[in-house]
């Protein structure tokens, strides 16, 4: 039977312990916020497919690579012995390349190429090949299993190109004081 206090017609027919509960609806605006959670999470649940919103993320990301690679082509990094030859004869490459050498090998080989952890640059002996084509292919891709980094990935093929030159042209028969033994194979050069 209702009653004339508001407060009373609230009041569910359930009782525990003595304690008494209101039947409270939620606000209006918190049941808004909860539909509209539910609806963002169906939305949002169909993305995985690209329902909505075109190829995805994905094929966005492999459309900007391909463009970038169009835009800026890696160069090979492939170095024939003429175009060396002629770095070899050419100043401003030699110091270029005399620089690039001082700065990312000059710890291993010492600065005057007479060698440290790594071999003496400076007589006729060599480990991977004694032409400028492989002194240029070593730096490029390294001999990992030897510890010398694959500097094809750090530095521009003009820097490789300079720095095999400067080692090719420029530190062969320098002779530097206290150099490293010879190791590798002797081969005479024909340039």
């Amino acid at each position: 039977m209702p009653t004339n206090n508001p407060d009373q017609d609230r009041l569910l027919q359930h009782d525990y312990d003595g304690i008494q509960e209101f039947d409270n609806p939620m606000p209006r605006w918190w049941v808004w916020v909860f539909w509209a959670t539910i609806v963002f999470a169906i939305v949002y649940g169909l993305d995985p497919w690209h329902v909505l919103r075109g190829p995805g993320r994905i094929a966005e990301y492999q459309a900007s690579v391909a463009d970038a690679a169009k835009r800026w082509p890696q160069p090979s990094g492939a170095a024939d012995a003429a175009t060396l030859a002629a770095l070899g004869r050419n100043p401003q490459a030699l110091a270029a390349g005399k620089k690039v050498f001082v700065t990312t090998c000059a710890p291993c080989h010492r600065p005057d190429g007479g060698g440290l952890i790594g071999p003496n640059l400076t007589d006729d002996y060599w480990l991977h090949g004694g032409t400028v084509v492989d002194v240029h292919n070593t730096i490029t891709n390294g001999v990992l299993e030897k510890g010398m980094p694959n500097w094809g990935k750090f530095l521009t093929p003009e820097q490789i190109n300079d720095v095999a030159g400067y080692v090719y042209y420029s530190l062969h028969d320098s002779h530097p004081p206290n150099p490293k033994a010879a190791q590798g194979v002797k081969v005479e050069r024909s340039e």
